[in-house]
Order: C-alpha cells, then structure tokens, then sequence
C-alpha cells in the first residue's frame, strides 16, 4: 500500500510541480535586450518621435517666415478721406458771440438786421438761446421770413423742428425774422422785449 502511495504521489508531482514547456519557453526568452520584439517595437518609437520633432519644426520655420513677411510688407498708402458738408438752403439760427453761462435780462425779440447775443438794457440784443418752458422745445428762428396767418397750434404740434415741414409756412419777408416752438410762433421785424408779450412763455436758456 505503501508503494501504491508513492507512486501515485510521484504521478501528481509530475503533472502538476513541473513547468510545462510552454512556461519554460515564456521563461527563457530575452527581455529587454534590444533584439526581438521588444527591440523592434523601441526602433520604430524612436523613428516615430524623430519624425515628429522634424514636422514641429518644420511648421515653426513655416510660421516664422510668414510673420516675417507680414511685418515686411509695405503699408499702402492711405489717404484720408474728406468729408464734404453739404450746405443746406435753410436759414440759419444765429449762434450765440458771447460767453456761456450768462442769460439775457430783459429778453429781446427782434427782425434780422438785430444783433444777436446776450441782452442787456445797455446792449440790446436779440437772444438767440430762447427755450420755452410750456412744450420744453428750444425756439427756433429764421431771417428774413414771417409766418403765415394761416398757421396754427396743431401745425408747429405736427411738424416742429422740421425744417422742410415748417417752410410750407413760411413767407419771405426782407428784415424780419420768424420765431416758433412746438406750441407758440411770432414774427419780429423790430427789437422788442419779450415781457411787452405775456403769452410766450420763452425764456433765455442761459449764453
């Protein structure tokens, strides 16, 4: 019985204590030594990174040379552009001489041969600065023509500051001088204070 033992003992050593010949092959083969599969695998790594270095810089050449000719190109000439204003045919509002920050006292109306600026009763002038407190719109004027007598509220309502509105309005006249906001409208053709006139409701808006 003994002897049956040992042999069956020696028959599992031998088929499970023993490396098979296909793990003695894995065992034995070379790891690392630049040969084989592994030294192929490396070759071909090193030619891959040598590739990409010369592509990179390659491209850094390329981008070089285009920002060299960007930079060397000669700017073209520019000419400036000049803008013609177009004089228009209304007549104009006189613009203030005087300084700012000042107010008329009294406040004169007056036809187009009055001077315009800052009134005083030592300097009469006509104010060229009127704003009226009742609609908030600044007055407008225009030299050497009057209103119509057919004018009305709802028409300065409808069609102020427009010149080209209001001109359908408006009559020539030599010497006077047409006041008008959104509400209220006068024709000047001599300086007069604006206080002989209580309806208006025009002030100076200050120089």
């Amino acid at each position: 019985m003994a002897e049956g033992l040992d042999e069956l003992l020696d028959e599992v050593e031998s088929k499970f204590c023993r490396p098979g010949p296909l793990r003695r092959g894995a065992a034995g083969r070379p790891r690392g030594c630049g040969g084989g599969v592994l030294g192929t695998e490396r070759d071909r790594a090193a030619a891959e990174e040598t590739l990409r270095s010369a592509e990179t810089f390659e491209k850094e050449d390329d981008l070089d040379s285009l920002i060299n000719e960007i930079f060397e190109e000669p700017n073209l000439d520019k000419k400036p552009v000049k803008l013609k204003s177009k004089s228009s045919g209304n007549p104009s509002v006189r613009a203030s001489t005087q300084s700012l920050g000042k107010s008329c006292s009294p406040v004169y109306l007056g036809g187009s041969t009055a001077p315009c600026g800052i009134g005083t009763n030592t300097s009469q002038r006509a104010c060229d600065r009127l704003r009226c407190v009742a609609c908030d719109f600044r007055v407008v004027s225009y030299d050497d023509y009057m209103w119509d007598h057919s004018c009305d509220y709802l028409f300065f309502r409808n069609n102020m500051p427009e010149f080209q509105k209001l001109r359908t309005k408006l009559v020539k006249k030599p010497g006077a001088r047409a006041y008008a906001c959104q509400c209220s409208w006068r024709t000047a053709e001599a300086l007069t204070a604006l206080q002989a006139d209580p309806q208006l409701r025009w002030v100076c808006g200050r120089h």
